[in-house]
């Protein structure tokens, strides 16, 4: 019979009371250790996840500034800011960007170029920013996207301003256009300066004065709830609105220049010569800068470049001429500044030839002019003249002088990328062409053609200069900065004239008599110009009319344009300011292809002259 073993009652009860000991010191030390905790993360650690909290509900949202709006000399406005409503979408509030972007479509009108463009955007930007999907939102489309928020989370819409430019392409090439910015831009801007905004300006003003017309960011701390839609705003840093911006431009004037052109491709510069003020800066055609400041679509923008008459060109600033006659002026002061009297004849048979050669440099006139003195060269535009004085006066001459009054010479006016002209010299076709330079070159840039270039705007710079006594001053776009345009004292800054480098020395009386060969084109029988606007003139106008060839005309034939296309006849051209005893306008004027500078560029500039000095009544209407 097997022992049956007993249990002792109080070694297990001894047994159980030391485990539950031992498990209740190990629950106070966790208690403890518990507590600690607690006191550490929310006594000791307080501040740091007091903050951490904040930044959970706070939001620092950016306050673009309202960029600077610009007016003409007479106080219209040329860029304003115009309040639209924008589509916005936060891509880190969005669960499924998709379907987001499906929803908005049956909400608002998206194009499969907007949704593109917009995914691209998302791709470049940090999560947390407000994207634009749209601008310019109808009233219904506000309407129906309010109703149906609460199902698209992440999508906002806000009121904005937007820029704006109410005369479209009458100011495109002197005012540019703002546009989004691209990543290029983006990887040059400075970040700070450009949070909340996705505009930076592209050409003209808009680009050279984009430092003035930005402004300074503000900030807003924005307590969010959990959807991120903003509750209330904590703190705000307003931003600083950019300066306003005055020009030296009439708008009139400007729309004035442009309806003379016509359908004609060409430009017109008109200059203020006392101070170097640019009142007129027309390129013609033009295109509509509103269709850039959002994006222009692949066919418009394609249709715009691929136009034969280049809308987007600026030719005013950009297109690169031979000056032809507009220079005759200026090589007689050079030939009167080197001895060459101006009672001194040469005999036009209608062509000049160089001694011991047989070519014939011919005239305009192919009769020819006769004897002719300096003032009748100018008057009458005597090629033959010209040909032999710049054989006396040698390329190296012509060059110094000519460059010094500007000829070929960057001018200085307030807009980027300026081009150079170009007055050729011995070193110049050495050095480019590889070449020596030849006799008969000289003759050619004698009468401003051959290599000779210059641009429309430095064309109205040399009118200014001869309306100016011959001061050189640098053209100005914009006439004054101001933080309020109403305020034309404290809050103004002026600019000054900028006058450019000294110019040769020249006798008083030399110029003079240039002035007065100008005055004979416009206002004597024999004048090139007088018959298209010489007749009828009320004030006293200086001009000289120019023509500048395209294509070469060979040696022995005549130039009929009948035979030619439209882009190979030759530019027309004519410089020119009034009222002779105190100017106050010069103008510039180049026709592309226009033929003659005297039929064709002559009556727009006389009728630029007329509704500048007559409209505003700065001369008398009888006649002087």
């Amino acid at each position: 019979m097997s022992e049956i073993e007993l249990k002792d009652y109080i070694i297990e009860t001894n047994l159980v009371q030391a485990r539950l000991l031992s498990l209740g010191v190990v629950m106070m030390i966790l208690v403890v250790l518990l507590g600690a905790r607690a006191w550490y993360l929310q006594i000791y650690q307080h501040d740091q996840f007091d903050v951490l909290s904040s930044d959970n509900r706070v939001r620092v949202v950016a306050v673009p500034p309202v960029r600077g709006q610009i007016y003409d000399r007479k106080g219209r406005i040329l860029a304003e800011n115009k309040p639209v409503f924008t589509l916005e979408v936060i891509p880190d509030q969005v669960r499924n960007l998709s379907q987001l972007l499906d929803q908005l479509a049956k909400v608002v009108l998206l194009s499969p170029q907007q949704i593109e463009q917009f995914r691209a955007t998302v791709r470049a930007r940090r999560g947390f920013e407000s994207l634009v999907l749209r601008v310019g939102l109808s009233d219904e489309e506000v309407a129906r996207f309010l109703v149906n928020q609460h199902r698209l989370a992440g999508a906002q819409v806000h009121a904005r301003l937007q820029r704006a430019y109410p005369y479209a392409g009458e100011m495109a090439h002197v005012l540019g256009y703002v546009g989004r910015i691209n990543q290029r831009e983006k990887n040059r801007l400075d970040p700070q300066r450009y949070k909340g905004t996705d505009y930076v300006g592209k050409l003209g003003i808009e680009a050279f004065y984009e430092d003035q017309l930005l402004g300074d960011v503000g900030y807003e701390q924005v307590e969010t709830n959990a959807h991120g839609r903003a509750i209330r705003t904590l703190e705000r840093v307003d931003p600083v609105s950019g300066e306003d911006l005055v020009l030296n431009i009439d708008a009139e004037l400007q729309i004035k220049a442009r309806a003379l052109l016509g359908e004609r491709r060409g430009s017109v510069v008109a200059i203020d010569p006392h101070s170097g003020g640019v009142l007129a800066f027309v390129s013609n055609p033009v295109f509509d800068p509103n269709q850039f400041v959002n994006g222009i679509d692949h066919r418009s923008y394609n249709a715009l470049r691929d136009d034969p008459y280049k809308p987007l060109l600026n030719r005013a600033l950009y297109g690169r001429y031979a000056p032809g006659s507009t220079i005759k002026g200026l090589v007689s002061l050079a030939g009167m500044e080197n001895g060459w009297s101006p009672n001194q004849t040469v005999n036009c048979p209608g062509y000049y030839r160089l001694p011991g050669a047989s070519h014939r440099y011919r005239c305009w006139r192919r009769q020819g002019h006769g004897l002719t003195n300096l003032i009748e060269s100018i008057q009458k535009s005597c090629d033959v003249f010209y040909y032999a004085l710049a054989q006396r006066l040698g390329i190296d001459t012509l060059h110094a002088f000519l460059s010094g009054f500007g000829l070929g010479q960057k001018t200085g006016i307030d807009l980027h990328t300026e081009p150079s002209g170009l007055m050729p010299s011995r070193d110049w076709k050495r050095s480019v062409r590889g070449t020596i330079w030849y006799p008969g070159e000289t003759l050619i840039a004698g009468i401003g053609q051959g290599y000779t270039l210059t641009t429309p705007l430095q064309l109205g710079v040399l009118a200014a200069t001869m309306a100016n006594g011959g001061t050189r001053l640098a053209p100005r776009l914009v006439n004054r900065t101001s933080t309020d345009i109403e305020d034309t004292h404290e809050a103004s800054s002026t600019i000054e004239p900028i006058r450019l480098e000294t110019q040769p020395q020249f006798d008083p009386k030399h110029f003079d008599v240039m002035v007065e060969g100008m005055r004979a084109v416009v206002e004597e029988e024999r004048g090139t110009a007088y018959p298209y606007i010489g007749r009828d003139l009320t004030y006293a106008m200086a001009g000289k009319t120019g023509t500048a060839q395209v294509v070469a005309i060979a040696q022995g034939a005549e130039y009929d344009e009948t035979i030619l296309s439209e882009f190979q006849k030759d530019h027309a051209l004519f410089v020119g300011f009034a009222p002779l005893d105190d100017p106050k306008i010069a103008v510039a004027v180049v026709i592309d292809n226009g033929g003659s500078g005297s039929s064709e560029a002559a009556p727009v500039a006389r009728g630029v002259m007329d509704h500048y000095l007559l409209e505003s009544g700065l001369v008398a209407t009888a006649p002087w």
